[in-house]
């Protein structure tokens, strides 16, 4: 904030994955500590839906009606009935009780995903799972982050690489992103269970074995931001 104060600056502060915290408490608010020198900006597209395509500023008062100029200018504001849907279900209560649900359900799928590589691989690290819908797989030793992919595939299961959210887009140390926020628990049992020898490194990334039968079904574990 100092710093802020110091060059006349604005910081932005993204609300990422505030909603979706599983085992420790949130991160507290810097707009709480300087709301003239910080712009929250969050979304319902995690907690609710994509599709509504809402979000929200909490502003310095100083910017408000330029910020809302420059909405007017861009896009033409965004729809009033969703809006006022979603402060409703807000105001009711509805909406805090929908997060509670599904942060019990999100809480589960994650706890499978660490049992199940627990069991299947566990000699790879997991980080990254105190929020969000996400995990990701940090493997030892050599291999090839597209032949582990392609191999997963083959096994009716979709692996994604970290190389493909990063700057660098390095691909050493191998990273994979394992996804459970849009995977039933059963199918991300089934998912880790098919890739096991893979992410152990057991297998040759090259060797491609036959694909799932009806035992496993088609299993996407992933994601990348949201």
């Amino acid at each position: 904030m100092e710093w802020a104060r110091s060059r006349d600056a604005v910081v932005i502060e993204d609300d990422y994955d505030a909603e979706f915290r599983y085992d420790r408490e949130p991160v507290g608010a810097l707009q709480g500590l300087a709301a003239d020198r910080v712009i929250s900006i969050g979304t319902v597209s995690k907690s609710l839906a994509p599709a509504l395509r809402i979000g929200w500023m909490l502003c310095p008062p100083a910017l408000t009606e330029l910020i809302i100029e420059h909405k007017q200018l861009n896009d033409r504001g965004s729809p009033t009935l969703d809006q006022l849907a979603l402060a409703r279900m807000i105001e009711s209560g509805r909406f805090d009780r929908h997060l509670r649900r599904m942060r019990t359900t999100y809480a589960a799928r994650r706890t499978t995903l660490v049992a199940a590589l627990a069991e299947h691989a566990p000699e790879v690290r997991v980080t990254g799972l105190a929020a969000g819908f996400h995990a990701v797989a940090h493997l030892h030793g050599p291999a090839d982050e597209q032949d582990l992919i392609a191999a997963a595939h083959a096994r009716s299961v979709g692996l994604y690489g970290m190389s493909t959210c990063s700057s660098s887009h390095a691909t050493e140390p191998v990273q994979l992103i394992l996804g459970f926020g849009n995977v039933g628990e059963r199918a991300i049992t089934a998912g880790i269970t098919a890739v096991g020898g893979l992410l152990r490194g057991r297998y040759p990334a090259s060797q491609v074995r036959p694909t799932l039968g009806d035992d496993y079904p088609a299993t996407t574990v992933r994601t990348c931001s949201t």
